[in-house]
């Protein structure tokens, strides 16, 4: 029995963009595809049904926050991850590694693993890559992701180095540990900075794992767009074309039209519901922040293109009033917009790969968006 199974069906002509499907035990995955992230187990201010109504197959939930708070041996009780947040379909962990590099002052790297005081109580904790895994299996996400180090940006190359040769010792010690291989695929992660060699080098040591699906990490980390395309350039062409390639944490619309077109398969940030949160929603007119004045008296739909609950149903002046008004289905409805706007996005993406017309449809894409 294979955790997962990745079918290519269809090779743009005129870019490396690609239509494909991944099958898992919590059913299959449309690709190219956006995962919406549920850090604590939830999709913040949605409800898991909405989740789907949207579109998603996929959502991602967080090693670090889970294995805090509740605890992975809590989630494990209650029938693992799908049931705990009654999910019913497919689910990717991420290893942990980015938030403990993310704590600064609160962690230190050896070669056994991280040690960090928790965010939440101040507690010393180590993470490792074998007890990223054990947490991971307790968990029963459909993908699991080795644990790597994520190095900032800025960095200079040697450090860059030695990150990444870590990272490819920590997979063979993540690939020894992972005990559910017939339910949960495991996928290897690319690092290397903003060095193309040492991003060739990644991509050999981590292929030579033979994992059903890999990653590119270290981008999207603050470097300059145009640096980030030249890596991924570099790093997709580097992976098997016959395995999924997941470019992580990245969610903007010129981000996504730009990975799809490089040859990416997933995806997966917090963008879309953190700016919701903040007033800020993606529009098939370009980005509009709900909390200016001009919207006062707007009683047009968020998105007149847009089907979605929110756009159905309530106007601009409405959306401003409860942002204003600090009314939490403000939140609420501009999530479920956003997610649902990227979704489809990302639907039409797979339609125009499937009819080799991806590049016009990204032009008319933008030709209304504008830039990002």
């Amino acid at each position: 029995m294979q955790a997962l199974t990745f079918e290519l069906i269809k090779q743009d002509t005129r870019t490396n963009a690609r239509r494909g499907r991944l099958s898992t035990p919590h059913g299959f995955i449309d690709t190219p595809a956006f995962m919406p992230v549920g850090t604590a187990a939830t999709v913040k201010a949605m409800r898991p049904e909405q989740v789907a109504e949207a579109g998603a197959d996929i959502i991602l939930s967080n090693t670090y926050h889970l294995y805090l708070r509740p605890g992975a041996e809590v989630v494990r009780e209650a029938g693992g991850l799908h049931r705990f947040m009654n999910w019913n379909r497919a689910i990717l962990t991420d290893s942990g590694g980015f938030q403990v590099f993310s704590l600064g002052d609160l962690r230190k790297i050896t070669e056994e693993g991280v040690s960090f005081r928790s965010h939440i109580d101040g507690s010393a904790h180590m993470l490792s890559p074998e007890k990223s895994i054990e947490v991971q299996n307790a968990l029963g996400a459909d993908i699991i992701m080795a644990f790597d180090e994520c190095v900032s940006y800025p960095a200079e190359k040697a450090y860059v180095k030695a990150a990444l040769e870590r990272t490819a010792r920590w997979l063979k010690r993540c690939k020894t540990s992972h005990k559910n291989t017939d339910t949960q695929a495991l996928f290897g992660i690319m690092q290397g900075g903003m060095y193309a060699d040492l991003r060739i080098q990644s991509a050999r040591e981590t292929v030579e794992a033979d994992l059903p699906g890999y990653a590119i990490g270290g981008l999207s980390v603050g470097e300059p767009k145009t640096q980030m395309y030249e890596m991924l350039d570099v790093s997709a062409e580097q992976l098997p074309k016959q395995k999924p390639r997941y470019l992580m944490g990245v969610g903007s619309p010129d981000c996504l039209f730009e990975g799809v077109e490089r040859g990416i398969d997933m995806f997966d940030c917090v963008l879309p519901t953190r700016v919701a949160r903040n007033g800020r929603a993606f529009t098939s007119q370009g980005n509009i922040n709900i909390k200016n004045a001009r919207f006062a008296r707007d009683y047009a739909a968020l998105d007149p293109e847009c089907g979605c609950y929110a756009c159905r149903n309530y106007s601009r002046a409405y959306l401003r009033h409860l942002y204003k008004a600090e009314e939490m289905l403000s939140s609420m409805l501009l999530t479920t917009h956003n997610l649902t706007f990227l979704l489809h996005m990302m639907a039409h993406m797979r339609t125009a790969i499937e009819a080799d017309r991806f590049l016009e449809y990204k032009r008319e894409f933008f030709g209304k968006y504008g830039a990002e």
